[in-house]
């Protein structure tokens, strides 16, 4: 056979076993597995498990201490070396994701990492999410903002935002819950959710919006924090008499006062969140107790009170003179009051001096109670996190809700509008004790910003664990022996550091919702693709979610980000595609798995289930190409060729393994398998691969022509590489890339050129036996064929230079020779495999780079003396026509190849005879020359050449001279394509 491939297949290399009768059971007892020496341990393969003893009862126990082994949690994925760990006595590990008390560490491909570390999990449900999330939820919105919300927008408007906003706080909550509830959830939160459920690429850029959003929340927070300082204790501040406080007439002062609290914050994280953790349960309760003592003053001071006015309301004070003091009434618990603040009165927020509307007030709101994964965000330090971020959370947001509803009716009916317009710390000169509000404002703010800083860093540290970003974050992965991430602290400090310098908490707000708002966007994407997915193994223990939860969600979020600001949210988006682009050409590993792989196959099986082969239509024909290689080194060129004629129809290479199954200790094919998807990757074709081990060549190619492709999706052409005496040519070399891409790491997921070259080493030597005769080959052309597949036999492709023939500046030809050269009397007639060689050559010439540099050129023979040349071209220029097809005639006169004819009736032309057009007639050997002569005199400059394949004989014994003059007829040419087709692919009507 010849360079494409030479004996289409390969022969096994022989594998040694160590005794192929022994079988290793798959239980035994641990007596066994501690006396035996595990050097002397036979192994049968990779399947090879460490044996399993699960204790049922306590008399089995008492029996043998040794064999008393409780359940242990089972790690993500159970592959074999999953299986290793199940043997080992560390109990700590049964409730920790895959990362207990000095517990083996799970990876993310399910395999064990052996390396002991000290355990971080330490914190339960209430300590490590209620308490966080709640804390985060009420913010600044619980003392700064909440009259803020009522006064702006009223009561029932503010009620409307509040319940909007809980409504995709809880359809996200739902999400989360389910992807959290669906296996072990390791550090990263809401990162390590969403970058495992969508991919590296959706996850990665993903998982930085959501960092965004955590160093914009903790700033907003911290300028929070020190707003409610400056109301209070700056200069005409509630607690400060005239003429003293701090100083407040410089945006530099705050950013100073801003930058203190925020150090107090980083030294907190740095000493570690556990101990912010431990520390938030009091934190929630002074915070309970201050809103109490809201609540209770309500009622208690039902009277009218004045209050002043800050002198930092430079809209209040704008004609005012500088010792006047303006005040605003309280009204204590008032039908009237409640009735004045029932509708929206928007006016202008006296720290930003902009114009608020429903968009912006719903904005700070949110942005205000967008903590609601905090909680999954200490995840890498809870004890359970699938039970204790669905329990946490939901409690917390019920919690927070309840306490907001309250707060609004009380301060609608209490407050009059201009008081809720023009001070937003009223709350301590009503309260029964001032600084009870102060410490709530402190406590709340303080906290929050807190936990958005550690998630923050938490999220940071694990985009530098999985090395998106290549080595730019590997800084964020170093930790303190206890497991605190304090790089990734320092660096989330510094970038805090630049959000305060944006200002004010309202100006700060809107970037924080929509960056929030994206990434619950995200989670409900997630969940909603696993749930459309139908994936058997998503199947949470949280159950209180459908996709129509998912949907609201997603689409709730992606509208209300555009209505808060369409600015940021398309600046957003754009970053996050850039990211997406970025980390897909990175060709990140792809261990963890991709949803989209999980909807493509749902979508691919529902469609080929409706794709019906009864229902083909000529009209809508298209290559569907099964091409035989025995070694891709001396295939290549062939390979992508053929990618470049399949016309976005199906494309499979197929393989056949030579030997017995039983001669190999598993299926070779398992093995051969990701190779052979390495020089697919490498020479960047689309095609499937498909396998079979045989007993010989012939018996594997009829499984793979009979059973390649799925339902409607089957091969109807078989190509085959020529076979010939010449030897097999190393076109490996040739594909070897001229830049190496900076920008991949390995190329995770495409072959490099030493992987493909170390994988297919050996090219068949001139003298060794080939796995295939030459009656053999022709038998499997004439099978081909019986199974009524188009059949076409490469030649000559080691010769085919694409990259020279597309950068060469001369036009090059696709020639078709459309006629039985073996049957020169039927050379007006054209037939099947006249029209498919014809489609074959325009689908060729309609690719964009053999368009720009070939031309297609269809020859037309004829004896010159007797046919009439005029009539034939204008019949065929016409047929053409007819085909749309853009070719170029080129009559050649072949007058002098009768006299090579020793039956003078063969030259001349005669009635169609069905079938005969098609066959094979041996014609004398100076026939076959002159006419290659002919051909080689016109195909000076030809890139691809396409025969004419007649019939194979019915005689067996006529198949030598069959192969032999088809190998002298294409001798000295350009790469070639026999071809015979057996159905219609053209149609010249509508």
């Amino acid at each position: 056979m010849g360079s494409e491939s030479r004996g289409v297949f390969s022969r096994p290399g022989h594998r040694e076993m160590s005794n192929p009768n022994e079988r290793t059971p798959l239980l035994h007892s641990p007596e066994s597995e501690s006396s035996d020496n595990s050097a002397s341990r036979p192994v049968s393969g990779p399947w090879r498990a460490k044996r399993i003893v699960f204790c049922l009862d306590d008399s089995s126990a008492s029996n043998d201490n040794r064999t008393s082994q409780r359940f242990m949690r089972l790690p993500r994925s159970l592959s074999h070396a999953s299986f290793d760990t199940l043997d080992g006595t560390d109990a700590g590990n049964t409730n920790n994701g895959g990362q207990g008390d000095g517990g083996a560490r799970n990876d993310d491909d399910g395999s064990v990492d052996p390396t002991i570390v000290p355990s971080r999990r330490t914190l339960n449900t209430f300590l490590g999410v209620f308490c966080p999330v709640a804390l985060s939820m009420y913010s600044t919105l619980l003392y700064l903002r909440g009259g803020f919300v009522v006064g702006q927008a009223g009561l029932l408007e503010g009620l409307a935002q509040l319940i909007l906003a809980y409504i995709i706080l809880e359809l996200t909550v739902l999400s989360i819950n389910a992807i959290s509830t669906n296996g072990a959830v390791e550090g990263g939160g809401a990162y390590y959710m969403i970058s495992r459920a969508l991919g590296p690429e959706f996850g990665g850029s993903i998982g930085f919006l959501f960092y965004v959003a955590n160093i914009l929340a903790c700033g907003l927070y911290v300028a929070g924090f020190v707003e409610g300082v400056l109301l209070n204790f700056g200069e005409g501040g509630s607690f400060m008499k005239d003429g003293e406080g701090l100083p407040v007439d410089s945006q530099w002062w705050k950013y100073l006062y801003s930058t203190i609290v925020l150090f107090c914050c980083l030294i907190i994280c740095i000493i570690g969140g556990a101990m912010f953790a431990r520390t938030s349960a009091l934190i929630l309760l002074v915070v309970v107790i201050c809103t109490l003592s809201v609540f209770i003053s309500v009622f208690i001071k039902n009277k009218t009170l004045l209050i002043s006015i800050p002198t930092s309301n430079s809209i209040v004070y704008q004609n005012a003179s500088s010792n006047v003091t303006m005040y605003a009434n309280y009204t204590g618990l008032s039908v009237k009051t409640f009735k004045e603040n029932l509708y929206e009165d928007y006016t202008q927020d006296y720290t930003s001096n902009t114009k608020l509307d429903f968009a912006t007030v719903f904005a700070i709101l949110f942005s205000s109670v967008t903590g609601i994964m905090n909680g999954a965000n200490m995840s890498g330090e809870l004890k359970d996190p699938s039970k204790s971020i669905p329990k946490g959370t939901l409690s917390a947001v019920a919690f927070t809700f309840c306490t907001y509803v309250i707060m609004t009716i009380l301060l609608a009916g209490s407050c009059d509008r201009f008081l809720l317009q023009n001070n937003y710390v009223f709350l301590q000169q009503i309260n029964i004790w001032p600084p009870f509000v102060v410490v709530g404002i402190f406590a709340a703010t303080l906290s929050a910003a807190l936990g958005n800083l550690i998630g923050a860093s938490r999220i940071l540290e694990a985009l530098g664990n999985d090395q998106l970003f290549w080595m730019l974050l590997k800084p964020a992965t170093v930790t303190t022996k206890s497991g605190n991430p304090y790089m990734a602290v320092l660096i989330s400090w510094f970038l805090v550091q630049l959000v305060l310098l944006i200002g004010s908490l309202n100006a700060i707000a809107p970037a924080t919702s929509v960056f929030f708002l994206l990434s619950y966007a995200a989670v409900n994407l997630a969940c909603l693709g696993l749930e459309l997915a139908s994936a058997p193994n998503f199947r949470p223990t949280f159950r209180y979610f459908t996709w129509h939860t998912c949907s609201l969600g997603l689409i709730g979020c992606m509208i209300m980000c555009f209505l808060i600001s369409a600015i940021y949210t398309s600046i957003a988006l754009v970053l996050m595609l850039c990211l997406i682009i970025v980390l897909h050409i990175r060709s990140l590993p792809s261990t963890w798995g991709s949803i989209s792989q999980a909807l493509i196959f749902h979508q691919v099986r529902k469609y080929l289930l409706m794709l019906d082969s009864r229902k083909s239509h000529v009209k809508y024909w298209r290559p569907q190409i099964l091409l035989m290689v025995a070694n891709p080194r001396q295939s290549c060129q062939l390979m992508d060729f053929i990618n470049d004629i399949k016309k976005s129809g199906l494309y499979i290479i197929g393989h056949v393994q030579t030997g017995r199954l039983d001669d190999y200790p598993m299926d070779p094919v398992n093995e051969l398998q990701p190779k052979w998807l390495k020089i697919v990757d490498h020479l960047k074709i689309k095609a499937f691969v498909e396998l079979t081990v045989a007993n010989s060549v012939p018996e594997g190619f009829q499984q793979l022509v009979r059973i390649a492709g799925l339902g409607g999706m089957k091969p109807n052409t078989v190509c085959l590489g020529f076979y010939d005496s010449s030897s097999p040519i190393d076109t490996l070399v040739k594909t070897r890339p001229r830049k190496r891409r900076f920008f991949t790491r390995g190329d995770a997921e495409s072959g490099t050129y030493s992987e493909v070259e170390s994988f297919f080493t050996d090219l068949r030597k001139e003298e060794t036996h080939r796995p295939l005769s030459p009656t053999e080959y022709v038998m499997m052309i004439r099978d081909s064929l019986k199974m009524h597949k188009n059949v076409c036999l490469c030649r000559h492709f080691h010769l085919l230079d694409k990259r020279q023939l597309l950068s060469s500046s001369a036009n090059s030809f696709i020639d078709v020779w459309p006629i039985n050269l073996f049957q020169p009397q039927m050379a007006s007639f054209f037939d099947n495999t006249s029209l498919f060689m014809l489609q074959i050559a325009c689908i060729l010439n309609m690719v964009p780079s053999w368009r720009a540099r070939t031309t297609l050129r269809v020859f037309l023979p004829v004896n010159a003396a007797t046919d009439n040349t005029v009539h034939k071209e204008q019949k065929l220029e016409m047929f053409l026509r007819q085909l749309r097809i853009m070719a170029r005639i080129q009559v050649v006169s072949w007058d002098h190849l009768q006299p090579y004819l020793e039956d003078p009736s063969m030259a001349v032309e005669g009635e169609e005879d069905g079938d005969k057009i098609q066959e094979y007639r041996e014609v004398p050997e100076n026939f076959v020359k002159a006419l290659n002569e002919l051909i080689v005199a016109n195909s000076s400059h030809t890139a691809v050449s396409f025969l004419y394949l007649p019939n194979p004989p019915a005689d067996p014994s006529s198949y030598a001279k069959y192969l032999s003059q088809l190998e002298s007829l294409s001798s000295n040419l350009q790469p070639t394509v026999f071809v015979h087709g057996l159905h219609p692919v053209t149609s010249t009507t509508l």
